[in-house]
This record gives C-alpha cells, sequence and structure tokens, in this order.
C-alpha cells in the first residue's frame, strides 16, 4: 500500500500528465484495503502501460528525427544519445531546435540569393534594350510590351489573312508574304506588255523611250494651240479648228 500511495501522489501531483484512462465504476477491484473498500488505484496498471507506451514512442520519434537530422544536416553526425540508453524531450527538442536553425540560415540565404538574382535580371534586362539608368527599367518594359502586343496582332491577323495555321512560325509568314509578292510582280509585269503589246523586255524599253521622246513635243503642242483658240479644254479643240474654218 506504501508504494501504491507513493504511485498516487505522483499521479496527483501537478508535473504529472492528464490521466487518459479512469478508474473503473464497475464492481471488480484490483486492489482492497483492511476493510475491504476499493482502494481507488484500479486505473494505474491501464496509466502506467500507457506511459511506457508512450517511452517507447519517444524512441521511435528520436529515430524519426535522427533520420530527418541527418537528410538536413549530413555534416551534424554528433547525437546527443549516442552516450545515453534513455530517451528524454529535451534532447528531442535540441535536435528540433538544430534543424529549425538550419532552415533558417537557409531562408536568410536564399533571400540574399534572390536579391542578387533579380539584380543580375535587371542589369541584363538593361543591356538587351539598352537601358542606362534604372529609372528607365519600367518605361522601356511598358514600350516593350507595347511593341510585343502590336506584334503579336500583327502576326495574328496575317495568320488569318493568309489562311496559315495560328502555330505556323514568323519564317512561314514571311516566306508566304514573299510568294505573294512575287505573285502580284509577276502579273504586273504581264499587264505592263499586254499593255504595251510585247514581251520582249527590251521591246517594253524602247516603246517606253519612244513614248518619252514623243509625249514632250505633242504636250507643248496641245498647250500652244489651247493658248491660240483661247480655251481650257482639250476636247474642244476640234470644235474650235472647225469654226476657223
Amino acid at each position: 500500500l506504501k508504494v501504491l500511495s507513493q504511485i498516487d501522489s505522483i499521479l496527483q501531483s501537478p508535473r504529472a500528465p492528464p490521466l487518459i484512462f479512469r478508474p473503473s465504476k464497475g464492481p471488480v477491484q484490483n486492489y482492497s484495503k483492511e476493510n475491504g473498500q476499493g482502494c481507488g488505484f484500479e486505473h494505474l496498471p491501464l496509466t502506467i502501460e500507457m506511459w511506457a507506451d508512450q517511452l517507447i514512442a519517444l524512441k521511435d520519434l528520436h529515430r524519426s528525427l535522427r533520420k530527418l537530422s541527418l537528410e538536413l544536416l549530413p555534416w551534424n553526425t554528433k547525437d546527443p544519445l549516442d552516450n545515453r540508453e534513455s530517451t528524454r524531450v529535451e534532447d528531442l527538442q535540441f535536435i528540433v531546435d538544430a534543424i529549425l536553425e538550419e532552415l533558417e540560415h537557409k531562408e536568410k540565404n536564399s533571400q540574399t540569393q534572390s536579391l542578387q538574382t533579380l539584380s543580375a535580371i535587371v542589369s541584363h534586362f538593361q543591356k538587351l534594350f539598352d537601358v542606362n539608368s534604372l529609372n528607365g527599367v519600367y518605361p522601356r518594359m511598358n514600350e516593350v510590351y507595347t511593341k510585343l502586343g502590336e506584334m503579336t496582332n500583327t502576326m495574328r491577323n496575317l495568320h488569318e489573312l493568309l489562311e496559315l495555321d495560328s502555330s505556323a512560325p514568323p519564317t512561314v509568314v514571311v516566306d508566304t508574304v514573299g510568294k505573294l509578292c512575287d505573285i502580284i510582280n509577276k502579273n504586273v509585269t504581264e499587264q505592263v506588255q499586254q499593255l504595251l503589246g510585247t514581251q520582249d523586255i527590251h521591246s517594253i524599253i524602247n516603246k517606253l523611250e519612244e513614248h518619252e521622246s514623243f509625249f514632250p513635243p505633242f504636250q507643248a503642242l496641245i498647250q500652244d494651240l489651247l493658248c491660240l483658240l483661247e480655251i481650257s479644254n482639250m476636247d474642244d479643240i476640234l470644235p474650235a479648228v472647225q469654226n476657223l474654218k
């Protein structure tokens, strides 16, 4: 009974964890006093069994934390429990604190690297788009964005006009426009040949030279007739000459 009383005092102390298992309210009692009444320690085996399970779980938790520590801190091979048989909560807390400290250190380093990366990106943008100062970065970004939008709209319209697939690259668009220009130039040449009545380029040149030599004197003659006949319309020349007869 003395031992049970000491155990009971430990269970009821402020440092003891709250009991999960309560004393049985049934008629069966595992322990009895001299007067035959229940002594109130029926829950102790269940509680001690629960604590034993927690101690085993504490060792399992230590193994898991140790694996995590070796994964995150491979250079830290020292284990505070290497020379101990028992596992204490403060030792596990030491491992957790070491992991958190390393994570905080990595986060600070990553932020520093991010600032360096952003600075490199801005410098690269300045070189690509010939921006001399940081104040000119935002205006040039807006200009590039506007030009990009215009080019995108132009390419979309060309795809539709040329009846090309939207995934066709710009080189295909340029080639298609070049072919259309060739077709148009060929048609224009044929029309000029039909207009001048010749299929030979040298003949076309001769025809143009004949027109160039003939047209200026003809134009001068027409201007003189308009002045002499005191008329302003070329269609009135023939009626005016007929009236002179």
